[in-house]
């Protein structure tokens, strides 16, 4: 369908407008226009969303490169009908709060051109059926949201923590275009719904597991997974905007939309079961265990969104061990720790988009987000603290807020994972619902501190370095938003349940012929259960940890700074650069010669050697035409001008010698019946000569460089090896029969096929076109250059002359 096409073309077309345009709307807020695109996409999205309950898909192709099936599919189904609601849904809310966040002052047009990008790219994530677009996309969205954590750049910390999420995000993307390498290679196709359907055949092919390992790797780094999450803390230096679109509702989403895709490919694997569920658990514990000692509200969000990520990993991992038992009945209750997975990824979004736009307004209003200085703001922000009340408390898993619903089923699919009996989960088993009751209570402590810590206590006005006060309405409504969804969604769950999770749940699970077994029932209320009994655990043991919080505290201080991720981080990218900038200083002497000798010495070892290694030296002379008198005496004198210009003394000399072994190779084309290769070295050398001559008259005097003995050898040695390997390639080239067609025969019907009829011009401008372009780009630069130069030197005189 073309609405597919519009909803990823409208963001970049919206990008690449501003950039024209945004002059001409300087008396209206750029935002207001901007708002438009992800609302229009959203209602794009959202009509379609019937259809997608039904159970109905949307596929629309087009041709990019299609020889080797790169096509540009995009696939709409239940599972990227949730990302693109999420993406244009909160991203149209974040927008309307960034046009009363963002002061008139700022570079808007930049900031929406790379908001804009982000939710492009983040659109073609999710749409894309072919893994090689899906990772064009993908790294798109790394590049987007360097640019806006970057956004205010003369901030140290924005510039290193853009950098650090540049390059652990890339890195994992890279190792993730690997495993999309091995995958094409088992399968022979780019389609993700191909792949899934005949991936079963190929689990014991040798790259089944590195491909499952690179993938998981660029998901992991994408979604801040222990140990790569800590890039996401430092992420915080964006403006708050950002924050609240990026690092809760879309950006850290992408790894786990790339789980959830392709749980049908890899599920099932006691592998991807481990890796998953292991590291989403721990991460889960590890940030929710990280954000209790932190004093910035946003870095406390930070390590939560770490934590809520982790939840969510853990539980696609958990539901992935369905597709071990087949799409029988056995496997359906597990199906549920997956449904567990995509109900809370909404509900995450909801609270958490709010919560970051409510510390936003904090900082907004008074000037800062540090705890320590915070507090009494209760009565000064009424509206606003209702607002951190329903989000802290639906991530804290209490009613009547949806947080609540999703963090029962996720304790019911870890108390379900006990009961096992593969992956050796009869005795593992047991740490899943330890830990995740660990990390619940944790996560109860951060959101009392959140709440009680930012707006009850004493009011410090002098800590602070604005008047608190209530934000404008218009910084208000887009939270309000979210936390009517927060309670909305607690009251009617089973709307969003069919809706949008059961056509999701189809997705990830094709097999089952009734999805709506998938998809259970969601109720708040299912008597004193074990889940409930963990929860009433939860608030009791996490109310006490609050109440005596500064008793137990001191025990991070057994957690050495130097021993922190971070601190590897800065040690390993400090040791890199500091081995680097040796090695560049190394090589880079500052002298042409060392830079020629270089390439001619891997010349030499590398063609040379490969060449004879191989034994392509090889050559009969023995058919070859005689030698003419004349062509003698063209190579006597090209041999006199060649070693004569070693032993000039002057510039102008050296540069006739060199245009005689020009013109004697153009003599030599004529001989040879190439008058167009002939009008062209004759044509090339005469301007070259021409250039020289005219730069060397404005140079000063050249001084001849002395050489020692020894380098004098070394030049001696190099000159003679690499014209011998030359002229021993052109010799075997020419001599040995190829043992296919020769290209040249090809280019023969350059008057057929490019309708000319000088080989060589049709070679230039239309087979090797591309080619020819961007020589031809790299000129027009370089006279860019050129011209500005010579502009700053007139300009400089100028002022001399108007100084004196």
């Amino acid at each position: 369908m073309f609405t597919i096409i519009i909803a990823i073309i409208l963001p970049f077309l919206a990008a690449a407008l501003i950039s024209f345009f945004y002059k001409r709307l300087s008396r209206l807020h750029i935002g207001w226009f901007v708002l438009a695109v992800p609302v229009t996409m959203f209602i794009i999205l959202a009509r379609l969303l019937p259809a997608i309950a039904r159970g109905d898909t949307f596929l629309k192709t087009i041709n990019w490169i299609p020889s080797y099936d790169i096509n540009l599919s995009l696939y709409l189904d239940g599972l990227s009908m949730i990302f693109g609601l999420l993406i244009t849904g909160v991203g149209s809310l974040v927008i309307l709060y960034s046009i009363y966040y963002l002061s008139a002052r700022e570079s808007l047009h930049h900031f929406y051109i790379y908001l804009l990008l982000f939710m492009g790219a983040m659109l073609g994530v999710v749409l894309s059926d072919n893994i090689l677009v899906l990772y064009v996309f993908w790294e798109l969205t790394s590049i987007s949201s360097f640019l806006l954590i970057a956004f205010w750049f003369h901030r140290k910390g924005s510039r290193y923590g853009a950098q650090k999420s540049l390059l652990i995000t890339v890195s994992g993307g890279v190792a993730m275009l690997a495993g999309f390498i091995m995958v094409y290679l088992m399968t022979d196709t780019y389609s993700i719904r191909e792949i899934a359907s005949s991936m079963s055949h190929y689990m014991n092919d040798p790259l089944f597991l590195p491909a499952m390992l690179l993938v998981l790797l660029g998901a992991f780094t994408k979604s801040a997974q222990f140990p790569f999450h800590i890039w996401l803390p430092d992420a915080m230096e964006a403006p708050t905007p950002v924050s609240a679109y990026l690092h809760s509702a879309t950006m850290v989403k992408a790894g786990i939309y790339l789980v959830a895709r392709l749980t049908p490919v890899f599920g099932g694997d006691q592998v991807w079961f481990w890796a998953v569920s292991g590291v989403g658990i721990f991460t889960l514990f590890w940030g929710s265990f990280t954000a209790v000692r932190q004093v910035d509200l946003k870095a406390l969000l930070a390590y939560s969104t770490i934590s809520q990520l982790g939840l969510i990993m853990s539980l696609f991992g958990i539901g992935s061990v369905a597709l071990h038992f087949g799409y029988g009945p056995q496997s359906i209750i597990y199906t549920q720790a997956t449904f567990a997975a995509l109900f809370h990824l909404v509900n995450h979004s909801t609270f958490k988009g709010a919560l970051f736009m409510v510390v936003g307004i904090i900082d907004h209003e008074v000037g800062t987000r540090d705890i320590r200085r915070l507090g009494g703001l209760m009565a000064l922000m009424p509206i606003t603290f209702t607002i951190a009340v329903i989000g802290s408390f639906s991530m804290a898993g209490l009613p009547p807020f949806n947080g609540f619903l999703s963090k029962e089923l996720f304790f019911t699919a870890v108390l379900n994972v006990n009961q096992l009996d593969v992956f050796s989960l009869e005795t593992w088993g047991l740490m899943f619902p330890i830990i995740a009751w660990t990390a619940s209570v944790l996560t109860f402590v951060y959101c009392m501190i959140i709440v009680f810590q930012t707006f009850f206590g004493r009011y410090q006005p002098e800590k602070l370095e604005h008047k608190g006060h209530e934000a404008p309405w218009g910084m208000l409504i887009s939270p309000i938003i979210l936390a009517v969804f927060v309670i909305g969604i607690f009251f009617f769950p089973n709307i969003l349940g069919s809706y949008l999770l059961k056509p999701a749940m189809a997705s990830i699970f094709p097999g089952f012929s009734d999805p709506g077994e998938l998809t259970p029932h969601i109720a708040a209320w299912h008597g004193f259960n074990p889940e409930l009994l963990m929860t009433m655990g939860v608030v009791v043991v996490g109310g006490l940890l609050y109440k005596f919080l500064r008793y137990w505290k001191p025990v991070y201080w057994l957690f050495p700074t130097e021993w922190r991720l971070n601190a590897l981080y800065d040690f390993t990218l400090g040791q890199a650069e500091r081995r680097s900038s040796a090695i560049t200083k190394f090589y880079m002497t500052g002298y042409l010669r060392d830079y020629a000798l270089y390439i001619y010495i891997f010349f030499f070892l590398a063609v040379g050697g490969g060449l004879f290694l191989t034994g392509a030296f090889s050559f009969d002379m023995s058919g070859n035409a005689p030698i003419r008198v004349y062509e003698w005496i063209l190579v006597l004198v090209m041999m006199t001008a060649g070693i004569a210009i070693l032993f000039v003394k002057s510039r102008l000399t050296a540069t006739l010698l060199n245009g005689v072994l020009g013109y004697s190779i153009a003599i030599f084309f004529v001989l040879f019946r190439a008058p167009d290769l002939a009008l062209t070295q004759l044509v090339v050398e005469t301007v070259t000569t021409a250039l020289f001559l005219l730069c060397f008259h404005f140079l000063p005097e050249w001084k001849k460089e002395k050489f020692r003995p020894r380098s004098k050898l070394v030049n001696v040695f190099i000159s003679i090896t690499t014209g011998t390997i030359v002229t021993l390639i052109a010799l075997s080239v020419q001599s040995n029969k190829l043992l296919f067609e020769s290209i040249s025969i090809y280019f023969q019907n350059a008057y057929e096929l490019a309708g000319g009829k000088n080989i060589v011009n049709a070679i230039l401008g239309d087979f090797r076109a591309f080619d020819t372009m961007l020589e031809v780009v790299v000129l027009f630069i370089a006279g860019i250059g050129v011209f500005t130069l010579i502009k700053l030197k007139s300009g400089r005189e100028e002022q001399d002359i108007e100084g004196k």
